[in-house]
C-alpha cells in the first residue's frame, strides 16, 4: 500500500513523498528521493497519519487523503546505503568552502545581500544558496559566476529573517531550541497586536526573537487571552454598581485570579472579585 512519508533535508526542510514499497521505514532512515533535477538524500521524520496531517496541512476541498497524494508527488527511490550517507557527510562539509566563497563573491559583485547557507544536492545537479535582504537583487551576473565556478545549476533563494532563523538553529531565551526549528510546521507573521491582547510590553526589544521579529510564541496563548478577557469589562468603561459609591472606571482586569480593579470619582480604588462584580451591575459588566 502507498504510503505518505516526510522527509527531512538540511536547514530544517520538510517535503513529502510516496514510499509503495511493502517494508515499513522507520524515523531517522536515511532515504534517496525523486527531486525536480535528479535525487537527494533525507531523513525520514514522519511517517503515517502524522505524516498524513501534516501533508494535508493548508490543503481545502478534499479530503486529508487526497490532499497528501495531491502534494506527495514525487517517491521515494530506495533506502539510502552507508555509501550515500557519506557521499552526503562529504557535501555537509565541502558546503562551509561554498559559503564562504559565495560571499566573496558577492563582495566583488557590489550586491546588497547576505548570503545564510549553501546546500548541495546529493547528486551535485545543484546548488541552492539562500540569502537574506532588505529588497530585490539583481543577481544575474553573480550565478553566470557561481555556475563557471562549480559547473552546476545554480539556484540563489531570498527568505526572510523567520526562515533564516529556522535553516540555521540556535537556543532562544527560553533556554531551548529554535520553536521554529524543532517542531513548528509552518511560520506564521506575528503583528503587535498579539502583544497587545496579552497586555505585553509593548518594547521591540523584549517581545523580540534572535531573528529581529516579533517572537513565533506569542501565538501560542493569544486565543486563551482573547476568549477570556471577553468575561470582563474593558479597561475605562464606566460602571454603575449597587457596591460602589457612585459610577466607577474600571482600571485593571486580573484574569487569572478573576478580578477587576475599579476606581470611583473621588480617587478610592477597590478590588472586586468578577462573580461580585456581576451580582452588582447586574450582569451589565
Amino acid at each position: 500500500m502507498t504510503s505518505v512519508v516526510e522527509v527531512r533535508f538540511k536547514g530544517n526542510r520538510l517535503e513529502y513523498f510516496t514510499w509503495p514499497a511493502a517494508e515499513p521505514l522507520a524515523p531517522d532512515d536515511a532515504v534517496i528521493v525523486e527531486v525536480e533535477r535528479g535525487q537527494d538524500l533525507g531523513r525520514v521524520s514522519a511517517l503515517g497519519e502524522s505524516a498524513l496531517k501534516k501533508c494535508g496541512r493548508g490543503c481545502h476541498g478534499c479530503t486529508l487523503q487526497e490532499a497528501a497524494e495531491t502534494r506527495a508527488t514525487r517517491r521515494i527511490v530506495r533506502r539510502a546505503a552507508p555509501g550515500d550517507v557519506a557521499v552526503a557527510d562529504q557535501l555537509r562539509e565541502q558546503e562551509h568552502d561554498v559559503r564562504r566563497t559565495v560571499r566573496e563573491r558577492v563582495r566583488e559583485h557590489a550586491l546588497p545581500m547576505k548570503v545564510t547557507d549553501a546546500e548541495w544536492q546529493w547528486d551535485r545537479h545543484k546548488l541552492t544558496i539562500y540569502f537574506t535582504a532588505e529588497q530585490r537583487v539583481d543577481f544575474r551576473a553573480l550565478v553566470r559566476d557561481l555556475a563557471g565556478l562549480y559547473r552546476t545549476r545554480i539556484e540563489l533563494r531570498q527568505i526572510g529573517a523567520r526562515d533564516e532563523a529556522r535553516r540555521l538553529s540556535g537556543v532562544g531565551r527560553c533556554g531551548r531550541e529554535y520553536c521554529s526549528a524543532s517542531w513548528l510546521p509552518e511560520l506564521r507573521p506575528v503583528n503587535l497586536s498579539v502583544a497587545k491582547d496579552q497586555h505585553l510590553s509593548l518594547n521591540p526589544a523584549q517581545i523580540s526573537g534572535p531573528c529581529g521579529r516579533l517572537l513565533c510564541c506569542l501565538h501560542y496563548e493569544h486565543d486563551f487571552y482573547v476568549e477570556s478577557r471577553k468575561r470582563f469589562p474593558k479597561e475605562g468603561k464606566v460602571l454603575r454598581t449597587t457596591g460602589g459609591a457612585g459610577p466607577e472606571k474600571v482600571l485593571a482586569v486580573d484574569i487569572f485570579r478573576e478580578r477587576v480593579t475599579l476606581r470611583n470619582e473621588e480617587g478610592a480604588t477597590r478590588v472586586v472579585p468578577l462573580d461580585q462584580l456581576e451580582e452588582e451591575s447586574g450582569g451589565r459588566a
